[in-house]
């Protein structure tokens, strides 16, 4: 077996010709457009493809150099958190609340799937964390983190092997699911956008807002300036919380930072330009989400894949299909069966079965094509990457008695 690495640079490279590849793709098949399909998500299943039929049949394993994509990560999420006014979280305090119930409900019911499915088909009782949330939900941090304590205590000696291919699969469905879930309510229930469009992530695709074009050189620098400040105060304050014990994914830090300073820098500085809701802003988040995505899904090892057997690709059918059947029937009305509950729709699906920043990307595409939906994109990754992942970690260790 021979083993590429390709280095930072090249990889980011890559990356961008990968989004490229899905944008063209996507522009060639109406129905992925139709759909909602990220871009990067079409892009970067073929690079996996590639890089699968490479290892299949060339014996020869690529790999990437990630770290520029943890970058971009942080970017994407402290720009979420400058563009959150303080009225739009007072109003998403309900939302907000509601979203979390049904993520937690959602949460025991997928791993009361799992160990139905365990017992059912006679698989190890270990696997029942790693076919419920800890891989779905949780992704593939919580999977790695969890699987030598699993592994060692259950006597599953392929746990990791298998959460990470179960979190890896979760991830390719969430990404095609949430679009079409999303056309599918828009559709039925005859939804519509806000008539105003403001920028969150990324440009509206029609319009004549999309035809004018008022971001200039200083605008980006001022923005990526911003940015760039908040970044380096959520390292800080990422370092005092884990001086007491309290530990934070980074990107969450980020966000929370920027949604302090955005609520008051502002307002002590009047005369400062501030880039929140702006053009600029709108398209460094959405550079940094594409390219992220891309460099998440490109680097799949989906030859890692071929080692879940029968049973278990039927139990993850079976989790997709409730997810969808919840999304539908439970997620969409309690969340006000409106063109925002069904933003929100699209991207529980990276709640799920995915990640966050696959959820982001399924509104993403959304918001893209019927109008923008400010809130979702607030209350979203704070239940999925900060409540939620304090509350699956207690069921995890429950679960791993």
């Amino acid at each position: 077996m021979t083993s590429i690495q390709t280095p930072g640079l090249l990889t980011f490279t890559i990356a961008i010709l990968v989004f490229f590849a899905g944008a063209g793709i996507n522009r060639a098949i109406p129905a992925l457009r139709t759909f909602n399909i990220p871009e990067a998500v079409t892009g970067g299943l073929l690079a996996a493809l590639v890089t699968l039929i490479a290892h299949r049949f060339f014996n020869i394993e690529i790999s990437f150099a990630l770290e520029a994509r943890d970058m971009l990560l942080l970017y994407f999420f402290t720009g979420i958190g400058l563009n959150a006014r303080l009225d739009d979280l007072v109003s998403g305090g309900r939302p907000l609340l509601v979203l979390l119930i049904l993520t937690v409900v959602y949460l025991v019911l997928q791993n009361l799937i799992a160990a139905g499915s365990v017992a059912l088909l006679d698989l190890p009782e270990g696997l029942t964390v790693f076919l419920g949330s800890a891989s779905l939900i949780g992704g593939h941090g919580t999977t790695i983190a969890w699987a030598p304590l699993i592994a060692e205590r259950f006597h599953v000696a392929n746990a990791m092997e298998v959460g990470i291919a179960v979190a890896t699969l979760g991830l390719v469905v969430a990404s095609l699911v949430g679009g079409p879930i999303a056309r599918h309510l828009i559709t039925r229930y005859d939804l519509k956008g806000p008539k105003v469009e403001v920028a969150v992530v990324g440009l509206p695709q029609r319009g004549e807002d999309s035809a004018r074009d008022d971001v200039s050189h200083v605008s980006l620098l001022r923005t990526v300036l911003v940015l760039n400040a908040a970044i380096l105060i959520g390292y800080i304050v990422d370092e005092l919380l884990g001086d007491v014990a309290l530990k934070l994914p980074l990107f969450v830090v980020c966000l929370l930072v920027a949604i302090v300073l955005t609520n008051t820098v502002p307002r002590l500085l009047p005369r400062l330009i501030w880039p929140t809701r702006t053009r600029a802003l709108a398209l460094v988040s959405d550079l940094s989400l594409n390219i992220f995505l891309a460099m998440s899904l490109m680097s799949m090892q989906l030859w890692t894949l071929g080692g879940l057997g029968t049973s278990l690709v039927v139990v993850l059918a079976v989790q997709t299909v409730a997810a969808v059947a919840y999304i539908i029937f439970v997620v969409f009305p309690a969340m006000g069966k409106n063109y925002e509950a069904a933003v929100l729709s699209s991207g529980f699906t990276g709640i799920s079965l995915g990640a966050t920043p696959t959820a982001i990307a399924n509104m993403t595409a959304v918001t893209k094509a019927h109008g923008a939906a400010p809130r979702a994109f607030i209350i979203l990754p704070l239940v999925s990457a900060f409540f939620i992942d304090i509350i699956n970690a207690a069921v995890i260790g429950y679960l791993a008695r």
